[in-house]
């Protein structure tokens, strides 16, 4: 029987990997070899004010993305209507808007401030780490102050960049029974603010590889069941071809340096989630395969993070090195809200 903990697991990885990539973010391979040695960065780097590894923008929206899905499913069952994009997520991403830019896009909006029915244990909102600025991304909240809701249908910008795919994780492990379902639900969600099909394409297809893992598939198998259902989309070529660059060049003998230089910086969606389904799949060791995920020259805080996601759900809360689950910022957050993610989904 599936596990509460795998689903910690999952988010409590993304977040390690989010954390260990979030002190490099923005620099390039030789910049983090200078200052952190020749192995570059290889453990966590504690903030001196808070004694933990802090997570950055990625996690701030992975667990509002979470809490998103639980607010959607309690208020489609209530109503038999509704869907997860529009009835939860997007109002729980105007929530995090207001974190970051302590304002709403229309007054209206006021109401989402206040303790909502399924926040049984607290809102979101009363931490005040999820009030710091960890780098935004511009994309996510110029989408967000637009008061427009994007969709596949009609999308709101031409943005591919990861901040979609970085954050959908949650769905792939609450409709982990239906990865179709699951490929749909992240791709609409990743659309509210990023309009290009790769944007929200490569989401979809990260939330299967999260629910075919919880289905017991291995990562190769979850990667080849996302690239299946990926297919069924129009203007997939290029989300499938990263991922299926990251699948060959995970089986040979390139060097990882090459090898993830080969498939990109990780700025754009679908070179995240090739960067990272590539260091998942090139390394089984827990520790080795983030630190793979974030020396390089691109986005390594969203890499880390994805790659992250995967590694947690597939081999569980086992593989994750004590100490750093302990250091990590928001542990217990990322736990009960997990553990909330769970608690319905085994419901469906």
């Amino acid at each position: 029987m599936l596990k509460k903990e795998t689903f910690i697991a999952s988010l409590l990885g993304g977040a390690i990997g989010d954390a260990l990539g979030y002190r490099v973010e923005f620099m390039k391979l030789h910049e983090i070899k200078s200052r952190f040695g020749d192995e570059g960065i290889n453990d966590l780097v504690l903030d001196d004010y808070a004694g933990k590894a802090l997570i950055s923008d990625d996690t701030q929206m992975t667990l509002f993305t979470a809490d998103g899905m639980i607010w959607a499913y309690e208020r489609m069952r209530e109503r038999g209507i509704g869907s997860y994009a529009g009835s939860g997520v997007y109002q729980s991403y105007l929530r995090w808007l207001y974190t970051q830019t302590k304002s709403l896009p229309d007054e209206h909006y006021d109401w989402l401030l206040d303790p909502q029915p399924h926040e049984e244990s607290g809102s979101i909102l009363a931490y005040k780490e999820l009030f710091s600025l960890r780098a935004p991304g511009n994309t996510c909240l110029s989408a967000l102050e637009s008061n427009k809701m994007g969709t596949m249908g009609r999308p709101i910008n031409d943005s591919k960049g990861c901040g979609g795919v970085m954050r959908v994780a949650p769905v792939g492990l609450f409709l982990y029974k239906d990865p179709a379902q699951a490929f749909k639900v992240a791709a609409d969600i990743a659309a509210i603010t990023h309009g290009h099909p790769s944007g929200y394409l490569a989401s979809g297809a990260l939330a299967v590889i999260i629910a075919e893992l919880l289905n017991g598939k291995s990562i190769a198998e979850s990667a080849h069941s996302a690239m299946a259902v990926l297919k069924e989309y129009p203007q997939h070529e290029e989300t499938l071809s990263a991922m299926e660059n990251a699948t060959e060049l995970a089986g040979s003998d390139e060097s990882p340096v090459k090898a993830i230089t080969k498939l990109g910086e990780g700025w754009v969606a679908e070179e995240a989630l090739g960067v990272s389904l590539y260091c998942a799949m090139k390394e089984s060791d827990f520790k080795k395969a983030l630190i793979l995920a974030v020396n390089h020259d691109g986005d390594s805080d969203s890499t880390g993070a994805i790659c992250g996601n995967i590694l947690g759900a597939s081999y569980g809360i086992e593989a994750i090195p004590e100490d750093w689950a302990e250091q990590v910022e928001l542990k217990e957050l990322i736990a009960d809200v997990a553990s909330r993610l769970y608690d319905r989904s085994i419901k469906m």
